[in-house]
């Protein structure tokens, strides 16, 4: 399925020198991204858990403001957590820069573009087995979901940028954010007219309710539906602008995180002007969520950027990069292992009862911990998994 790197006794120390040999001759790797990849996945494993047990525990202040951004908007507005999804997004389209680059050099266009179809192909067969694969009926399979949905970002994102200078990519981000607020805005939905946005009355809904097939998330629609995977393709896009940035090779390591701080601050006023006409949702990813998010993406990168690749200050980041270079690994891990019955046999029965209420503090900090160590192992023993 992937490639795996092992780094351990049962290879020769000439075998291991090899392999390093092979690794540096790819390039320095981005160490920023990594990081900033394991800090959005670091939510997803555990860590949103741990701070909602931590409110119930002592909820007030500090503690109470992260809590309440641990959950999505119901609909309309925008919180911390609906920013994991397009965050991730954002960085797949930076990596698949640093990636096609070496393709490209290696093996020409062609030699990208397998590799890009390889990778969508796998990626999307996973997102199938993610969300139940054939354990049940045809109709219970969701053919759009989170893995399939970086999928297509990836693919369609991947083919722009192999054939199409950045000035092209460009135009057709602002045709994609453009033309799906007309369609949203201009197109009639029958029964209930134009410019509507109400969940399940509008048009992307409409469209997963009557064209897309099988299992759909929210009953006759999809979150991760058919029309709204158009302007998550611009989250990836704005990925592919921030990577072409931090590759520039003239400019100064301090003008770098400011170039991407300024975009990301320009974003963020675009897009909550723009909300107040086309309102901020992540479940149709509306062209106004895909400014904000990229907003706040741009000011993460900047920040991760100059911290650890400019300060060279990355000892608090390590778990972040233990995760980071094994994300879905661990995201598989979370879908198919029973993490809260492992943790149950270090903090369950009678220990549980004897922590009072604290024990489901206790139990989401052992459910955090263990995907930790299994990324902290993975990255000792260097085995990452690659599609």
């Amino acid at each position: 399925m992937g490639t795996v790197y092992v780094d351990s006794g049962i290879l020769s120390q000439m075998a291991t020198r090899r392999l390093l040999k092979a690794n540096a001759d790819i390039g320095p790797r981005l160490v920023s991204l990594d990081a900033l990849r394991g800090f959005d996945m670091f939510w997803i494993i555990g860590a949103d858990s741990l701070f909602k047990a931590l409110d119930r525990v002592a909820g007030t202040g500090f503690l109470r403001t992260i809590a309440n951004q641990l959950d999505h908007k119901d609909w309309e507005g925008f919180a911390f957590y609906d920013l994991i999804f397009p965050l991730f997004v954002f960085m797949v389209g930076m990596s698949l820069v640093f990636s096609l680059d070496k393709s490209i050099a290696k093996g020409g266009r062609t030699a990208a573009v397998v590799r890009i179809a390889r990778r969508t192909v796998l990626l999307y067969l996973l997102g199938i087995f993610y969300y139940g694969g054939l354990s049940g009926h045809l109709s219970d399979i969701r053919l759009l979901g989170v893995l399939q949905r970086i999928a297509l970002c990836y693919f369609f994102t991947g083919i722009m940028y192999v054939y199409l200078r950045p000035g092209a990519i460009f135009g057709v981000f602002a045709a994609i954010l453009g033309g799906y607020w007309a369609l949203m805005a201009l197109v009639p939905v029958p029964g209930v007219g134009t410019g509507s946005y109400a969940e399940g009355a509008n048009l992307a809904n409409y469209l997963d309710r009557m064209y897309l097939p099988w299992k759909k998330w929210d009953g006759d629609h999809d979150p991760e539906g058919m029309l709204s995977t158009l302007p998550a393709v611009c989250s990836c896009l704005l990925g592919v602008f921030a990577a072409i940035w931090l590759k520039r090779k003239n400019l100064a390591d301090w003008k770098k995180p400011a170039g991407l701080a300024a975009a990301g601050v320009i974003l963020l006023l675009l897009g909550f002007c723009w909300g107040h006409s086309f309102p901020v949702i992540k479940k149709i990813w509306t062209s106004s969520y895909v400014l904000v998010a990229g907003g706040w993406s741009l000011l993460l990168m900047a920040l991760f950027y100059l911290v650890v690749d400019i300060w060279k200050f990355k000892i608090w980041a390590a778990p972040f990069i233990w995760i980071g270079m094994n994300a879905i690994t661990l995201y598989l891990i979370c879908n198919l292992a029973d993490l809260d019955g492992i943790a149950r046999r270090f903090v369950g029965g009678d220990v549980a009862l004897s922590l009072g209420g604290y024990s489901l503090l206790a139990l989401t900090a052992v459910v955090l911990g263990i995907n930790v160590l299994i990324a902290g192992f993975l990255y000792r023993r260097r085995i990452f998994l690659r599609l």
